[in-house]
């Protein structure tokens, strides 16, 4: 057996817009996603979370589920409009009591809590005032990380922050292709600082151990040629080191500036910003799920899957840039399969910065799940992935990388932004118009997992 070390957090997680449905419920204001996703033409079917998968009334069913597949940890959003619907101002009592419930209910399960702040549903008045291109969101932000922490700080030792700042961004305010679906590159620059420096205010006030997500992704060039090389140093850039040098050497790439020196992110930093930005982390969240590999050249073909809908690149100073196939087998999202790219990120990271505890917050995959007329589901496919994955994070602990947990993604079939209801990523498989909660083999296999601290064999994967 692959054993992994005593301690290890065998987790699952979630977002809050798309799990938790009760949209209008319990004081809860409009989203940027609550916006988006009525908008015509956004999202795959013209589905909302607007009832998502009922969580908020079927939380605790969930967290039985939960306790009786055997996972440890469990990775959720807050939703910001829950606690500040208008995002200023006083707490929302009965949107912190949802969490207060939430969290004292995990805790009498066994499972340990690791919220995040934001997962991407920004009040829609802070939108309407500018959005995370304005930096008084930032201000914004460090007010509703201290209200949070006023009402769960007793009982939550972990925290993340900002969840995938280059999606919220790049995808929010580049290409469109998420809420609240804004084609304005200058302004996706200033987003990433202002997110950027919402985290360090927020990690100013947060207890315990506090650390960002960011999704990372291994960038390989098509070749050798000059203009392949020149594509995967922009989009490392974009996509890693723009995030990962300002939260642990306080300062932006250079070569990053100097690509994005059109849109004016360098505008952007005020004195004390960067070590605002840097202010010391605890931990690192690692999504990861798959490889870039790009080509600068004007003949390449290549594909894009960030929406259904996706006309615009999500890249500032590489629009030119295409991402080819690296002949790997893919998912039902179309993207690649390749843990060895997860080995190479995590160990890159314990390599190149300051080292801090490392979690996979985020790892998992869509596959075209068909429920038997019981609603049970068999996803071989996914039982791979997932064990090929934890090997590779495995083989990272081996090689001295301080690596405490995974997150499969997702706990539970969901939301899935412009995709709608049409990619299911769960370890348990849901009926949304009855919302039945059945577990897939993926979810017992993890299960069984997390009870032995381990992994089987190869060749004796149990489905």
């Amino acid at each position: 057996m692959t054993s992994f070390p005593a301690g290890f957090a065998w987790g699952a997680a979630t977002s809050a817009y798309q799990i938790e449905g009760a949209a209008a419920e319990g004081g809860r204001g409009p989203s940027i996603w609550d916006t988006f996703s009525r908008t015509p033409g956004k999202i795959l079917g013209g589905d909302t979370g607007d009832i998502a998968v009922d969580h908020y009334h079927r939380f605790r069913d969930d967290i039985a589920l939960m306790r009786d597949l055997g996972i440890t940890a469990y990775r959720f959003s807050i939703a910001w409009p829950r606690i500040q619907p208008t995002g200023s101002g006083p707490v929302n009592e009965r949107g912190l009591d949802f969490y207060k419930d939430l969290v004292d209910a995990l805790l009498e399960a066994g499972i340990e809590p690791w919220p995040t702040l934001y997962h991407w549903d920004l009040p829609q008045p802070l939108e309407d005032a500018g959005g995370w291109p304005l930096r008084d969101t930032a201000s914004r932000f460090a007010e509703y990380a201290s209200l949070v922490a006023a009402g769960l700080g007793d009982r939550v030792p972990r925290w993340f922050t900002v969840n995938e700042p280059w999606c919220s961004a790049f995808l929010g305010y580049a290409s469109g292709d998420h809420a609240p679906g804004r084609r304005e590159p200058a302004a996706s620059a200033r987003a990433v600082h202002h997110l950027l420096l919402g985290h360090g205010m927020a990690a100013q006030v947060l207890p315990g151990q506090v650390g960002a997500a960011v999704n990372l992704y291994a960038v390989s060039a098509a070749s050798d040629e000059p203009e392949d090389v020149d594509a995967a140093r922009r989009i490392d850039g974009l996509q890693n080191r723009l995030f990962l040098d300002p939260l642990f050497h306080g300062r932006y790439p250079a070569d990053v500036l100097a690509d994005l020196e059109p849109y004016g992110l360098a505008e952007c930093v005020r004195p004390g910003d960067m070590e605002t930005i840097s202010t010391p982390a605890g931990m690192l969240g690692v999504n990861y799920y798959s490889r870039h590999t790009v080509s600068g050249r004007a003949d390449a073909e290549g594909f894009v899957a960030t929406s259904p809908f996706a006309t615009t690149s999500p890249w500032p100073g590489a629009e030119h840039v295409s991402f080819v196939s690296g002949g790997r087998p893919m998912t039902g999202m179309g993207w690649e399969i390749d843990p060895a790219g997860l080995q190479e990120m995590l160990t890159r990271v314990a390599a190149e910065y300051p080292a801090v505890p490392l979690y996979v917050t985020e790892n998992g995959a869509a596959f075209e799940d068909k429920a038997s007329a019981d609603g049970v589901v068999d996803d071989p496919e996914r039982v791979a992935y997932l064990d090929a994955h934890l090997r590779a994070c495995h083989a990272a602990i081996a090689s001295g990388v301080p690596l405490g947990g995974y997150f499969a993604w997702s706990l539970m079939d969901n939301f899935e932004w412009s995709w709608g209801y049409t990619k299911r990523f769960g370890l348990v498989h849901v009926d949304y118009p009855t919302q039945r909660r059945v577990p897939k083999s993926s979810g017992r296999w993890y299960g069984e997992a997390a009870r032995r601290g381990g992994l089987a064999d190869p060749g004796t994967i149990d489905r």
